[in-house]
């Protein structure tokens, strides 16, 4: 056994709310903030994980348990072990406590503009009656407020064993990522105290996001008119100009759309970490990675036990991790390496989703990741039949960095230059932009195959090959002019093209600029100064009151690549249908007064959506109130009276779903052409009002397939 990772697949906030996991602080000497009492914000569920306990020769073991911050009851559970018929389990409970007592009951979440109660919880754990003085401090992380609010102090009388709420009204910033609280209770005498340290994650429920995006390369002065989309709020976002020596270093566009990509699955997140370079996020990946396998060794969506292992899936997260240099974990990785070994051999097999004939293709995936790892045989090739020029151009690709990699293969010589000459006749430059002449039959979106994704992987194959060496940067141009507002169209797309550019970045030196670039909007100039910052830089412009020039010249050596992007929070005004209908309504379940949300109350809703054509892997978000909580994750306190009405309709069922603080989440792996329904139960928990972003269906490797519809605010009254 190993250490187990820790998981939250489904959570509540109605104690406490997690903070900032970080270890060793408990050791620290007091003292510093001024003579302010230390704050309690060490709040992690699991105090400790030990697989493997030696007993003493009496068979009894001491083990030290470390406490943090929480108050509240623990449960320790031992579980023994001996041989194939000795085993048992034992446990016991321990209470931490204090005479004053502060419990959070802040919203996880909160969204930019949402009007909502912070409330906490006094509690009087002693035996004789207190009056006691509540005092709070917030502040804003990422931007600062220009005015933080000032929170009144409250005073409280409590009898012995009482606890009462105490709260102040706030709104929520616009531009901060989070809202650091600092709360202290304490006796007029100074008898008794507590302090606690929250933190409150803000998100925006009309995010800035990329709505265009231009890129150029400053040959001569450019010049464009700009204006902010009509439906915008205003005074969000703004027009940005990025000037690179290398078209290969401009991918600020692609980190911005994976750092927001919202949703989960074990492709996502190894995408995301690839892109990112997130080291964090790929040790957290990794540590889940054996619960996402099958028996068989495959890797599965997400870890749930009755889907089974998918061998595309399985293939991308070994290449992946190859070509960007990260290890996965020896285990993980040999079962993963055997059981696509097994797929090839065919002792284990996987259907396709679709009635399709795509063995071939998915054998010749699952080779090219083996030949990384030298797990090839030429008897593996045996299994399928070898045509190349039959083959969508995704699996050219393939079989070209299996015979790389594979010396032994027969033929290899011979084949390698089959394979580059089918790819060199499939290219196609269409001014600038780089396509391929079979792109209408590329787009395997049931194996995660993007027409994008050809490009790039294309590029990453033929960049060593010096009979291309020539055709590089061409293909790096048009690999890159394919992106629409600045990013590719999918997960793997983006990773697969960052790896891309980091590897034309090394191996071909950029040019180097001298002199200045100047970009002029409505009347404002800004310019990168090439001697000082020879990585090129970001200019920054806020959006003209009307539709204004904007010019971009260089003054000097080299041209300079400039990607001008436009961002704007635009509110989704009107329902959007492409290849999804989305009908929501919501319905009453508990609602202490007719017509109107009170704090307390339960709703449920219900979404109709139709689908227009068959699709794999199709998630539906649809996002609740700061606060809420979703009911049916199964924790305490959580009603399952509430939510045994609820109803699913169609031929579909999930795959897995997510119940987060901010949206439920239902992922499913194949929904076919027609009606289905799901519906979810929330109960209201804080008073406030609240915005709400959009409902959206959405078709996760073929993104130009979705339906949106605008959600209005949700107002809740105390109860």
């Amino acid at each position: 056994m190993q250490r187990r990772p820790t998981e939250v697949a489904t959570a509540t906030a109605q104690s406490q709310v997690v903070g900032k996991r970080h270890f060793g602080k408990k050791a620290a000497r007091p003292g510093g903030g001024g003579g302010k009492q230390s704050g309690r914000e060490l709040f992690d569920t699991l105090l400790l994980w030990k697989a493997r306990v030696a007993l003493d020769e009496r068979g009894e073991a001491r083990i030290e348990v470390p406490l943090n911050d929480s108050l509240t009851a623990f449960r320790i559970v031992a579980v023994a072990h001996a041989g194939a018929g000795l085993f048992g389990t034992g446990g016991g409970s321990i209470r931490t406590t204090q005479d004053v007592m502060l419990h959070a009951g802040l919203p996880p979440v909160v969204r930019e503009g949402d009007e909502f109660r912070a409330g906490f919880t006094v509690r009087n754990a002693s035996d004789r009656k207190l009056a006691l003085e509540v005092n709070a401090e917030v502040t804003a992380e990422g931007k600062p407020l220009a005015a933080p609010p000032k929170l009144a102090a409250q005073s409280v009388e409590l009898a012995p064993g009482e606890a009462r709420e105490v709260g102040w009204a706030l709104t929520a910033p616009v531009n901060a990522d989070a809202l650091a609280w600092d709360v202290a209770v304490r006796t007029q005498d100074g008898s008794a105290s507590d302090r606690m340290r929250i933190r409150q994650r803000v998100s925006a429920a009309h995010p800035v996001r990329v709505y265009q995006a231009t890129l150029a390369q400053l040959e001569r002065p450019l010049e464009m008119s700009v204006a902010i989309p009509a439906d915008a709020i205003r005074g969000r976002g703004g027009v940005s100009v990025t000037l690179r020596a290398s078209i290969a270093a401009e991918l600020d566009g692609v980190r911005e759309y994976m750092r927001r990509y919202p949703y989960t699955c074990l492709e996502q997140r190894t995408s995301r970490s690839i892109a990112l370079r997130d080291d964090e996020l790929w040790r957290t990946t990794m540590n889940t990675l054996p619960a996402h396998l099958d028996r068989d060794g495959l890797a599965r969506y997400f870890p749930s036990d009755w889907l089974e292992g998918s061998d595309a899936l399985t293939a991308y997260v070994l290449a992946i991790a190859h070509e960007a240099g990260w290890e996965i974990p020896a285990d993980a990785r040999d079962r993963m390496l055997r059981g696509l070994t097994g797929f090839v051999e065919g002792r284990v097999v996987r259907h396709s989703r679709l009635p399709t004939a795509d063995l071939a293709i998915r054998k010749v995936a699952a080779l090219e990741a083996l030949s990384r790892y030298g797990r090839v045989e030429p008897r593996l090739l045996d299994s399928f039949a070898i045509e190349p020029n039959l083959w969508p151009t995704s699996a050219v690709i393939d079989w070209l960095g299996l015979l790389d990699r594979t010396a032994k293969l027969p033929r290899r010589a011979e084949r390698i230059a089959e394979a580059k000459q089918i790819l060199r006749s499939r290219l196609n430059f269409q001014g600038t932009v780089m396509e391929f002449s079979t792109e209408r039959s590329d787009a395997l979106w049931w194996l995660m195959i993007s027409t994008d994704q050809n490009a790039v992987r294309a590029l990453l194959a033929l960049l060593d090959d010096p009979a291309w060496r020539e055709d590089v940067p061409r293909m790096v141009r048009g690999a890159a002019l394919r992106q629409q507002r600045g990013h590719w169209n999918t997960t793997l797309a983006n990773a697969w093209g960052v790896l891309a550019m980091e590897k034309f970045a090394a191996q071909f030196e950029a040019t180097a600029m001298g002199g200045a670039t100047t970009a002029r909007l409505a009347g404002r100039a800004e310019k990168v100064d090439w001697f000082g910052a020879p990585q090129g830089g970001t200019l920054e412009f806020p959006w003209p009151a009307g539709a204004a020039p904007l010019g971009v010249a260089h003054d000097g050596r080299g041209k300079p690549w400039v990607t001008i992007t436009s961002r704007a929070a635009l509110p989704l005004k009107a329902p959007l249908s492409s290849g999804y209908a989305i009908k929501r309504t919501v319905t009453a379940v508990e609602q202490k007064t007719r017509g109107e949300w009170t704090r307390g109350d339960v709703y449920r809703v219900t979404l109709d959506i139709e689908a227009q054509s068959d699709m794999t892997w199709v998630v539906v978000s649809d996002p609740i109130p700061a606060g809420a909580a979703i009911l049916g994750t199964g924790l305490g306190r959580d009603s399952q009276l509430l939510t045994q009405a609820e109803k699913r309709q169609g031929w579909v069922w999930p795959a897995f779903e997510e119940r987060s603080f901010e949206a439920f989440r239902a992922y499913y792996e194949l929904v076919p052409k027609g009606k289905w329904a799901v519906e979810y139960t929330a109960r209201l928990n804080n008073e406030g009002s609240f915005d709400l972003p959009s409902t959206r269906v959405e078709a996760m490797y073929a993104p130009e397939m979705f339906g949106e519809i605008p959600n209005g605010k949700v107002v809740v009254k105390p109860r």
